[in-house]
């Protein structure tokens, strides 16, 4: 896997890879680590993939971090 950059936002830490012929998004906070892969034949570049990262799609991002942060809490509470 080539590191390709960071990308920088203000949400969580965000870095652009490639590999066998995908770009590969990780967002990282905390603990908690989501990985979207996305082949290079459905966007034009490195920068259609930034430009598919806007508010709306880092707003569920982040969601989805604190329901797998609660989720993850549940199951060490029992």
């Amino acid at each position: 896997m080539r590191f390709v950059k960071e990308i920088p936002n203000t949400y969580c830490k965000t870095s652009l890879y490639m590999f066998n012929g995908k770009y590969i998004i990780k967002f990282e906070a905390g603990l908690l680590e989501q990985v979207y892969k996305v082949s290079e034949m459905d966007v034009a570049g490195q920068q259609e993939v930034e430009i598919m990262l806007n508010d709306m799609f880092y707003a569920r991002v982040i969601n989805r971090f604190k329901e797998m942060a609660e989720d993850f809490n549940a199951i060490l509470s029992e």
